[in-house]
């Protein structure tokens, strides 16, 4: 791949902001965030997996983004700017009430998942707000509203995720801590893990492992890679090569340089 086709890091195109959710919507979703597009930009963009579920308010749609195994490509218009709420662990399954498993790697219309008559309020009410500020206010209004309705996502869903996200140890003994914590064999454990995921917890381990390692190059640039890869617990520079194209379909370098520049 030369330089000229390595595709764009998303949350590296653009003004790309978060805020907190209000209260309420705080037990269920992470944060509140935006993407602003340039007015330049033509084609897809990289979305590399981070374990997360996000609603999406793009091109006067709401879509639901399951959880990535490898980095999406999704065309973003220029001049647009994207609204995300970002589901926090094990919180869409309430939400959408769907496993995530069902719909890994894909962007779904809401009203696939949704009653279309609802779903279609909720997408006039977001359109006729003039800016993306108060879209975003119309958005969680309107969610808030649903709460009622709603469980808390699942204890668990947080103690698994916090789990794979420590690399404390190796994933077997996560694993097997787990099960005994929770109470649960490593079957159900499994099950759990793609319901809230999309994935089982050792998929969930890589991806996770990955963001380690985003975290600490973001945060540590300058240091070498080598030193980074050990840090993030990949075995060697190799190692986290590897997973870089896996998860990413780039080189290490390419994927270092944009985080970097």
């Amino acid at each position: 791949m030369n330089k000229s086709t390595v595709p764009v890091l998303a949350n590296r195109l653009g003004r790309y902001d978060e805020c907190a959710p209000i209260r309420g919507l705080d037990a269920h979703f992470q944060c509140v965030w935006t993407n602003a597009i340039p007015g330049d930009h033509v084609g897809p963009v990289a979305v590399v997996p981070d374990g997360c579920v996000d609603l999406l308010w793009k091109d006067e749609r709401l879509v639901v983004v399951g959880p990535d195994i490898v980095a999406a490509s999704p065309v973003l218009r220029g001049g647009t700017t994207v609204l995300g709420m970002r589901f926090l662990p094990g919180a869409a399954l309430r939400w959408l009430r769907a496993p995530m498993s069902a719909i890994v790697g894909q962007s779904i219309d809401l009203a696939d998942l949704w009653d279309p008559t609802v779903a279609g309020e909720l997408c006039e009410r977001i359109g006729e707000a003039k800016t993306i500020e108060r879209q975003a206010a119309v958005l969680q209004q309107q969610l808030l509203k649903r709460l009622p309705e709603l469980e808390r996502p699942a204890r668990d869903a947080s103690e698994i995720f916090a789990a794979m996200a420590s690399g404390a140890d190796d994933v077997g003994g996560r694993i097997s801590s787990l099960v005994g914590r929770l109470e649960i064999s490593e079957r159900t454990l499994r099950r759990r893990s793609h319901d809230y995921f999309g994935y089982g917890p050792k998929t969930l381990d890589r991806i996770l492992r990955f963001q380690n390692f985003v975290s600490l190059l973001r945060s540590q640039g300058e240091q070498r890679l080598a030193g980074l890869a050990y840090a993030a617990g990949y075995a060697d520079q190799a190692h986290l090569g590897r997973e870089i194209q896996t998860l990413c379909g780039m080189t290490a370098g390419s994927f270092v340089r944009q985080i970097n520049g």
